[in-house]
């Protein structure tokens, strides 16, 4: 799949949301392989079998989960483009003409059988077997372009993640093309303020959180990109150093006008979930088909649907000559999902995340802010009234739309609103999209014993399980 090709495929110089041209090679199946490999313990069948089960057996539709079938499947219908197949996705996810309502039990027996020639032949089937194979004819024959030699490239890379120290803990995160670099941005660069003094959900304190962002994000749109392709200049962008000389930037009484990204020295629908064991193992996981449910194309075996979606990842691309982020073959498009994880005391502490596209490093950055500044417990910590702000400059090539707007969820109070429009700030009402957070807490209880704690989402369909 060629530049121009893209460029052909575009609208308004952007690539589309749905449809074969936005769609990347699927790496979960090897990412729980690889995974498994290097920390299982129970036997591959013996972890998937259980979920194919569950597919063919089906489970109550919980109420978030409701809501974004019925609302996804129906911006597939009203897309910018027409999506090149659509059976498969509705004989899926609408078999009676409808998505399942709440508290309605759903089955998915074409996702079981699929998972169970996983269960089977491992990740080459997906990859380099019978699976890759029907993958291939069901692009073939819709006119997409991934082909079986794109399945059989793909490995999953473990690499070293990127950290930063907030006041005594340390924030790990994973790297360009991925955005976990804004969440230790944002932090280092509310490092130089006492957020502390300035109070819990005060208007100073959130005005240098999204100003924090703002000047993070546009980092984000300048720089981040697949590091094989283009060089991102993770050391400075990270360091304490630029960290302060940006800080300078943020006027205490106002909102700043414009927002540039920092010059470099020339020399150089998404699932999350963090789990704990006896042994002291803990995982923070995060897995995305993008815009709820993906490209709106699922494939099949040439007589019925093989059970999935897949991902639209490749609309992060951008299409602009000299752009770090531009599409190449075989690149990876810039990424919004992010684990996150921190350890205090040189001991792990926290396995956490905040699910929700660009609202990701927000999230994260305000639950370490929350815990580390403000001293709340985990749960209190995620329920606390969350801001996000939109409006920067994306890795797509879009540019920022003058300050933006600030989003507040309900609870802020009302002087603190106030406040912020006092600074300049535009506050937009309040649009559910503040995220999906879940913790995973190791602590050290007196006696030196030490336990985990566990918080949720109340925002989701989220649970905090011990057993």
């Amino acid at each position: 799949l060629s530049l121009e090709t893209e460029r052909s495929e575009a609208i308004d110089g952007y690539l589309p949301r749905y449809g074969a041209v936005t769609v990347n090679v699927p790496g979960t199946v090897d990412a729980w392989w690889s995974a498994h490999q290097r920390y299982g313990k129970l036997p591959w069948k013996d972890v998937l079998l259980p979920v194919a089960e569950l597919c063919e057996q089906g489970v109550p539709v919980p109420q978030v989960i409701a809501y974004y079938l019925e609302r996804n499947m129906a911006a597939f219908d009203r897309g910018q483009i027409p999506i090149e197949e659509n059976d498969n996705r509705k004989r899926i996810w609408a078999a009676g003409g409808a998505t399942p309502k709440v508290g309605e039990v759903f089955a998915n027996p074409y996702l079981g059988k699929t998972l169970r020639l996983i269960a089977e032949g491992g990740r080459d089937a997906f990859y380099e077997g019978p699976i890759a194979d029907q993958i291939e004819a069901y692009f073939k024959r819709i006119g997409g372009w991934m082909t079986r030699a794109d399945l059989a490239a793909h490995h999953t890379e473990w690499v070293e993640p990127i950290q930063t120290n907030y006041r005594g803990v340390d924030v790990f995160g994973l790297g360009p093309n991925t955005q976990g670099l804004s969440t230790n941005q944002i932090l280092n660069i509310c490092e130089q303020f006492d957020l502390k003094s300035m109070g819990f959900q005060s208007a100073a304190s959130l005005h240098v959180q999204a100003e924090a962002k703002r000047l993070a994000f546009e980092d984000r749109a300048r720089w981040f990109a697949d590091d094989r392709f283009s060089k991102t200049p993770v050391e400075w962008l990270n360091s304490k150093a630029y960290a302060a000389e940006r800080a300078k930037l943020i006027r205490p009484d106002r909102v700043m006008d414009r927002v540039m990204p920092g010059d470099a020295p020339h020399h150089g629908d998404t699932t999350y979930f963090s789990v704990a064991d006896a042994d002291g193992m803990m995982v923070s996981w995060i897995q995305s088909n993008y815009r709820g449910m993906g490209s709106g194309l699922a494939p099949d075996n040439g007589s019925e649907p093989l059970g999935f979606m897949f991902q639209d990842r490749g609309e992060l691309f951008a299409l602009t000559d000299g752009h770090p982020n531009i599409y190449a073959p075989g690149k990876r498009p810039f990424q919004t999902i992010i684990p996150g994880f921190a350890v205090k005391d040189g001991e792990p502490w926290l396995a956490f995340g905040v699910m929700g596209g660009a609202m990701q490093p927000q999230g994260q950055a305000q639950i370490i802010i929350n815990m580390v500044d403000y001293g709340l417990e985990p749960q209190a910590a995620g329920d606390a009234p969350r801001w996000q702000h939109y409006g920067s400059s994306e890795p797509t090539g879009q540019p920022q739309e003058g300050t933006g707007v600030l989003h507040l969820e309900s609870g802020v109070p009302e002087a603190t609103k106030a406040q912020l429009r006092a600074m300049g700030w535009t506050l937009g009402e309040p649009d559910g999209g503040f995220g999906g957070y879940q913790n995973v807490m190791m602590q050290q209880n007196p006696g030196g014993r030490w336990t985990y704690g566990a918080a949720t989402e109340m925002r989701k369909d989220g649970i905090a399980l011990a057993y």
